[in-house]
């Protein structure tokens, strides 16, 4: 690994403080080590018969678990992720162990039944979609990412995970002041210095400076002074950063206690680092096979005034009654079925009207499950149906070769034998999506954003 100098005063402050220390500069100039985790619902459901398991995964001499993540497991290299057509479907997501510590977080939590999570900066959508496995089609879900182009990005990866409790919005933090007091729990991986990322990412120390320290530590602040109205009284707040230096961390954590009157949650954070005021804890490249990572919980008090929630008003939204089309192509049971600009969607009908409300008063980006668009008396199905194991029930389905999933993956037409109409492509019994089969030729419904650009010969 070619070593890049570390910011000099960055040195310093590692070497000069005992809680870091030498050891962890020397960890920073490793090799960083590889992760992925698995989607649990989509990986029991993988064809064994010919493949056990995910190229990625299957052509590793081991593979090793991480022990706080049940789903985790680091890999001996890093493969060729756009090669393996279940990465492209939601199998696994390419995660660094460190930020699934929030996994060891949440299974500690008191959460209710049906929680209401808010993941506030969520893009790329790692944490995301970790929430997603933890909920398990239970409560709700809304991941929010303020700038735009990386919204996309996450509904992308969402859609691919295949949950049907999922909400993806773009706004800023001080928008959710418009919902008081509806999360249980709010997860604020909070934009940073990005020391812990010096390995991964070495470009990163260039960017670097004392100065910057400082403005992420404010931004922090206002981020969570701003989210914090929308959590309910009793519920959490999970901070989390990729950085080592305590302007960011401790000193964040023990301000905003004060500021809010909030109580620091002691968890069991083994076999990670304690933080300087048992707070919370690092994963520290030095210790664990991590990159950096800071985590720590806060717990409203549950004396808080009530806030009273903005009413539903009429919404643009019209409610599917006649669900012969859709049912072709979905399950129904537990959902409510809306059009929206010829539009359909499935919403979970336990939350049907918390879902209209972020319509009403947020930027909507991932409105649950797109089930398809209304084209006179069918249905031309979506992309995202065809991702949601929970969701689908569509019996016409194609079987491909590796080969020929990645060509179907770039977009590609080749002789398939098939009947006419929609068909569901999948690789290794896992969904990849839809072609329209029109007899001598098929019309690839792969998203054309999505497809695969690089050669794969």
């Amino acid at each position: 690994m070619t070593e890049k100098p570390f910011p000099i005063n960055f040195e310093n402050r590692v070497k000069n403080d005992s809680f870091l220390g030498e050891e962890l500069l020397k960890s920073l100039n490793e090799i960083s080590p590889i992760s992925i985790r698995f989607n649990p619902s989509k990986k029991k459901q993988i064809d064994t018969s010919n493949n056990p398991t995910p190229d990625c995964y299957r052509d590793q001499q081991s593979s090793n678990p991480i022990l706080w993540c049940e789903n985790g497991t680091y890999l001996n290299e890093r493969p060729n992720f756009t090669l393996d057509p279940l990465y492209h479907s939601g199998v696994y997501y390419s995660q660094e162990a460190g930020s699934m510590m929030l996994a060891k977080v949440l299974n500690q939590l008191d959460l209710d039944n049906n929680p209401k999570i808010l993941d506030l900066c969520a893009a790329p959508g790692g944490k995301s979609s970790l929430i997603a496995s933890f909920l398990n089609e239970k409560g709700l879900l809304v991941s929010n990412e303020v700038i735009h182009a990386r919204s996309k990005i996450l509904k992308e990866n969402l859609i691919k995970w295949g949950n049907s409790n999922t909400v993806v919005i773009n706004n800023d933090p001080k928008d959710f002041q418009r919902i008081p007091h509806f999360f249980d729990a709010i997860v604020v991986d909070a934009p940073c210095s990005g020391e812990g990322m010096f390995r991964k990412d070495i470009d990163a120390r260039n960017e670097w400076s004392e100065e910057n320290v400082n403005l992420c530590a404010a931004r922090q602040k206002r981020i969570v002074m701003d989210v914090w109205d929308s959590l309910k009284p009793g519920g959490y707040l999970i901070y989390s950063t990729c950085t080592f230096n305590e302007q960011e961390n401790e000193d964040n954590i023990f301000w905003f206690s004060n500021e809010l009157d909030a109580e620091i949650v002691d968890l069991d954070f083994s076999p990670f680092k304690t933080d300087r005021i048992k707070a919370g804890a690092y994963a520290m490249p030095n210790l664990v096979e991590t990159e950096g990572f800071y985590i720590a919980v806060l717990q409203k008090s549950s004396d808080s005034k009530m806030l009273k929630l903005p009413k539903v008003k009429q919404q643009s939204l019209t409610r599917i009654k006649d669900l012969k089309s859709i049912s072709q192509f979905s399950k129904t049971a537990g959902f409510e079925f809306f059009s929206w600009n010829n539009i359909v969607f499935a919403l979970p009908e336990l939350f049907v009207n918390e879902i209209k409300l972020f319509q009403q008063e947020m930027r909507i980006v991932k409105f649950c499950t797109e089930i398809g668009t209304l084209m006179r008396d069918e249905i031309l199905p979506d992309h995202a149906l065809a991702m949601n194991s929970n969701l689908i029930n569509f019996n016409q389905k194609i079987e491909l070769t590796k080969e020929e999933a990645l060509k179907y993956l770039k977009g590609e037409t080749f002789p398939l034998e098939g009947k006419k109409g929609y068909n569901l492509i999948t690789y290794q019994n896992i969904p990849l999506g839809w072609i329209k089969h029109i007899g001598s030729r098929f019309n690839n419904l792969f998203p054309k954003e999505w497809r695969i650009r690089m050669k794969i010969d």
